[in-house]
């Protein structure tokens, strides 16, 4: 938070009004130091980050949160996707997505969520602090288990303008990163409607960023389909709220 509420005003009046002497420097010094101190601690800038599953029967995986200037885009609409979000988005596991964006000069810090999947009706917060800027966004990533290779999260959001105690929300679509056929087989999806694989480095669908049109289902007559009528989603699938606390 920067807060660069000097007092070098009030020390030059004090300075004004008195002889110069030894014991009227070392007042200003102090007040120099005091400054110093202040605007190292003030510079920091702390949210907190909560993702709410609106889902019925998605279990959401673990967070991949990375807070980044407007140079670092983590995916774009009609774009081949990267490995780490490829992993993301088939196995739920946020670590090379991270690594990824932290090879970039311009992301500032990233982090995941530390709780493991959070079902329906849940939610989970991370809290990070950073060095406050105007231009800070935000980029949040979670799988849907229940899928092939479906995730949902915000990009490329502008939160650096919030005030301490300020928030603001946003509603988040579902997206297919287009690298595995959505054939929604038990052998296919690692949620527990499945128990089956995870990432798998070959690419057999679009191989590029859709909005996810939704899963099929065995109730829809998709009879290889391990999903039923409650793994489905209208819409957006998560609501995620960011409040400034420092």
């Amino acid at each position: 938070m920067r807060l660069f509420q000097q007092k070098r005003h009030s020390c030059l009046s004090s300075y004004l009004a008195v002889t110069v002497t030894s014991a009227t420097l070392l007042m200003l010094s102090a007040c120099g130091d005091s400054n110093n101190d202040d605007n190292v601690s003030n510079n920091n800038a702390t949210y907190d980050i909560t993702v709410y599953n609106l889902t019925n029967g998605q279990p959401f995986t673990p967070l991949g949160v990375i807070v980044h200037d407007s140079a670092y885009v983590p995916w774009q609409l009609g774009e081949t996707v990267s490995t780490g979000l490829e992993t993301l988005a088939e196995s739920g596991d946020p670590s090379t997505f991270l690594s990824e964006a932290n090879a970039n000069n311009a992301v500032i810090m990233s982090t995941s969520s530390s709780n493991g999947p959070f079902g329906p009706g849940s939610s989970e917060t991370v809290s990070i602090t950073v060095d406050h800027s105007a231009s800070l966004q935000l980029t949040v990533a979670s799988m849907l288990a229940n899928t092939n290779d479906a995730f949902t999260g915000i990009r490329n959001w502008n939160i650096g303008e919030l005030a301490v105690d300020d928030s603001v929300s946003s509603v988040a679509r579902v997206y297919d990163a287009g690298t595995e056929a959505n054939s929604e087989t038990a052998d296919s999806m690692p949620g527990p409607a499945a128990m089956g694989e995870g990432f798998n480095a070959a690419r057999n669908d679009l191989d590029r960023l859709t909005v996810h049109s939704g899963v099929v289902t065995a109730d829809d007559g998709l009879l290889t389909s391990a999903l039923n009528e409650s793994h489905r989603w209208l819409g957006q699938a998560a609501k995620v709220v960011v409040t400034r606390t420092q």
